[in-house]
């Protein structure tokens, strides 16, 4: 899915999606621990969307160092 789709889609559009992708990955990961997912593969697809849509921490400024006088 692309940018300008989701961005085109309405709140209640995107509420009903991440609803779905939330339900898929609760699915997948049952799959996989109990030994039955076929696909690995959408397994790792689903989290790397889900990264993809989280907003990226900014990282904390490093403290500047105390000069001696």
């Amino acid at each position: 899915m692309k940018i300008k789709e989701i961005v085109e889609m309405s709140t209640d559009e995107l509420l009903t999606k991440r609803r779905d992708l939330r339900q898929e990955r609760l699915h997948l990961r049952l799959q996989q621990q109990s030994g039955q997912l076929e696909q690995p593969s959408r397994l790792i697809d689903t989290i790397l969307s889900q990264r993809a849509k989280q907003p990226q921490a900014i990282p904390a400024a490093e403290p500047k160092p105390k000069k001696k006088n």
